[in-house]
C-alpha cells in the first residue's frame, strides 16, 4: 500500500489511502462491530428484565388502594387524607377493602385457597400487611417566652435525636413499645421528614373482621398521639401469571404544623429472575456483559499505563471510565440482589401471619435499575467515539471541541442567573405555591 501522487494525466480524481490511514480505518470498524456486539448485549441484558406488565400492575394497585372507586360508600380515600380522624375511615374502609378479597362479583364466595387474600383474585398478599409509627418527644422544641405561659406542650418536627421511643398508651404489645429495625431496609426520605426503619408497629390478621376490630380497638385508645410524626403502611404482593412482585407503601406524614401529607411507593419488580428459558438466556447475556467490562478493565489499565497523565487529557477516555465505573457498580448490585434475594426469599415466606420485608430487596432492585440505565445512556453516547472517522462527525467534534471554552463560560453565566432566579421565587412565592414551596421545586418550576 502506498501513498502515491495523483497523477492528472491520468484523469485521477480520487486520493489514495495511505497504508497508515487504511489500517486505522480497518481498526476503527473493528472496534465499532465489537462494541455494538457489546452493546446489543447491554440492551439484551436491560431490556429483557423489564416489561409493560410492570406498568400494568402498578397502575392497577394505584387506582385500588389511591384513587378507590369505592370512596363513596367510605367518604374518604388515601389521597384525601387531611388529618388522624381521616386515616382511621381510610384503614378501617378503603384499605381493609383492598387487601381482603375472599368473594367473587355477586358476593359468591371465591374458590381460591382459604386463609388467603388475592388482591383482583390474581394477585397474592404475601404474609400480612404492617403499620407503623414513628413519633417525637414533648418538649423537643423551643418556646418563646412570651408564650411559655399559653403552650406547654411542644413536638418538633421528626428528627432522629427527638424521636420518642419510650412505651405509651397500654404498653401490652409491639403497638405500644418501640421496636428497632429488625432488617435492612433504607430510612424513607419524605416531604416533612426523614425517617428510620424502627417505630411503634402492629400487623393485620388476614381476617378482615379481625383487621377492623383490631384498628377500631387502637383507634379508641389513642394510638396516635400529638408526637405521631408518619404512619407508614406497607405490604407485599406476587403474581405468579407474570412473575412480579408488587411492593407497595403508603406514607401519611402529620408535620408539626398540623394536617396530614400522603405519598406512596409502588414497585414492581422481577426478584425472581430465572425461571423460562428466555430468563436463562439474559443470564448467559449477564455473563458475555461481565466478560466484556473485564476485557475493557483490561484495556484500560494498558492505555493508562502506557499514556501516563496523557491518557487523562482525552473526553472519551472519561466517558470510559464513567462507563465501567458504572458498570462495575450495577454488576455488583446485581450480584448483591441475587445473594440476597436467595438467602432471604424461604425465611420470608416461612410464616403466613408476619409481615415479609420485601421493600429491602425492591430498593436494591432499583438501585440495579437506576445504575444499568444509566450504564445504556454512556454506552450509546461511546458511540461518538467509533464514528469520527466520518468527515462531517468529525467536523461536529471539531466544533464542540473549538467552542468547549465558551460553552463553559456561557453555563457558568447561565447557572448564576438560574440560580438567582431559583433563590426569589423560593423567598417570595415559597409559603404561597406548592411549585414554590422548597429550593428544589424551585428549580424543576423554573428550568
Amino acid at each position: 500500500c502506498l501513498n502515491l501522487p495523483l497523477t492528472p494525466s491520468l484523469g485521477v480524481t480520487e486520493p489514495r489511502i495511505s497504508c497508515s490511514g487504511e489500517l486505522e480505518l480497518k481498526t476503527t470498524l473493528r472496534e465499532l462491530v465489537v462494541y455494538l456486539i457489546f452493546l446489543i448485549t447491554l440492551c439484551l441484558v436491560t431490556f429483557g428484565m423489564v416489561s409493560t406488565n410492570m406498568y400494568y400492575l402498578n397502575e392497577v394497585m394505584s387506582r385500588l388502594f389511591l384513587e378507590r372507586s369505592s370512596a363513596e360508600d367510605h367518604g374518604i380515600d388515601f389521597e384525601s387524607i387531611r388529618n388522624m380522624a381521616d386515616f382511621w375511615k381510610f384503614a378501617e374502609g378503603p384499605l381493609l377493602d383492598g387487601l381482603s378479597w375472599d368473594k367473587w362479583y355477586g358476593n359468591t364466595t371465591s374458590a381460591l385457597q382459604e386463609n388467603t387474600s388475592h388482591i383482583y383474585y390474581e394477585n397474592l398478599l404475601l404474609g400480612v400487611a404492617q403499620v407503623r409509627q414513628l413519633k417525637v418527644r414533648n418538649n423537643t422544641c423551643s418556646i418563646y417566652p412570651y408564650f411559655q405561659n399559653f403552650t406547654k406542650d411542644c413536638y418538633s418536627t421528626y428528627h432522629y435525636i427527638a424521636e420518642d421511643k419510650s412505651d405509651f398508651g397500654l404498653k401490652n404489645g409491639s403497638e405500644w413499645k418501640y421496636t428497632s429495625a429488625r432488617s435492612l431496609s433504607p430510612w424513607y426520605w419524605g416531604a416533612a421528614g426523614f425517617y428510620s426503619s424502627g417505630g411503634f408497629m402492629f400487623t393485620l390478621p388476614k381476617s378482615k373482621e379481625e383487621s377492623r376490630e383490631k384498628l377500631e380497638f387502637l383507634r379508641q385508645n389513642g394510638w396516635l398521639t400529638r408526637g405521631t410524626r408518619v404512619v407508614f403502611i406497607d405490604f407485599s404482593t406476587y403474581n405468579a401469571n407474570v412473575n412480579l412482585f408488587c411492593i407497595i407503601r403508603l406514607v401519611v406524614e402529620f408535620p408539626a404544623t398540623g394536617g396530614a401529607i400522603t405519598s406512596s411507593r409502588i414497585y414492581s419488580v422481577k426478584l425472581l429472575r430465572y425461571i423460562s428459558f428466555y430468563d436463562y438466556f439474559l443470564a448467559s447475556c449477564e455473563i458475555a456483559f461481565c466478560l466484556f467490562i473485564v476485557t475493557f478493565i483490561i484495556q484500560e489499565m494498558i492505555e493508562i499505563k502506557k499514556l501516563k497523565m496523557a491518557y487523562f487529557r482525552t473526553v472519551w477516555n472519561w466517558l470510559d471510565l464513567l462507563l465501567v465505573a458504572v458498570s462495575i457498580l450495577a454488576i455488583g448490585f446485581n450480584i448483591y440482589r441475587t445473594m440476597a434475594v436467595s438467602l432471604l426469599m424461604e425465611k420470608l415466606l416461612s410464616a403466613e401471619n408476619i409481615y415479609p420485608d420485601f421493600y429491602f430487596l425492591a430498593f436494591w432492585q432499583i438501585l440495579y435499575d437506576n445504575m444499568i440505565a444509566v450504564s445504556v445512556f454512556f454506552a450509546f453516547m461511546k458511540i461518538f467515539k467509533y464514528v469520527s472517522f466520518n468527515k462531517t462527525m468529525t467536523q461536529l467534534s471539531s466544533t464542540l471541541s473549538r467552542c468547549a471554552g465558551n460553552i463553559c463560560g456561557f453555563a457558568v453565566m447561565f447557572f448564576i442567573i438560574f440560580f438567582a432566579y431559583a433563590q426569589l421565587g423560593y423567598l417570595v412565592f415559597g409559603p404561597q405555591v406548592e411549585d414554590f414551596s422548597t429550593f428544589l421545586n424551585c428549580m424543576y418550576a423554573i428550568f
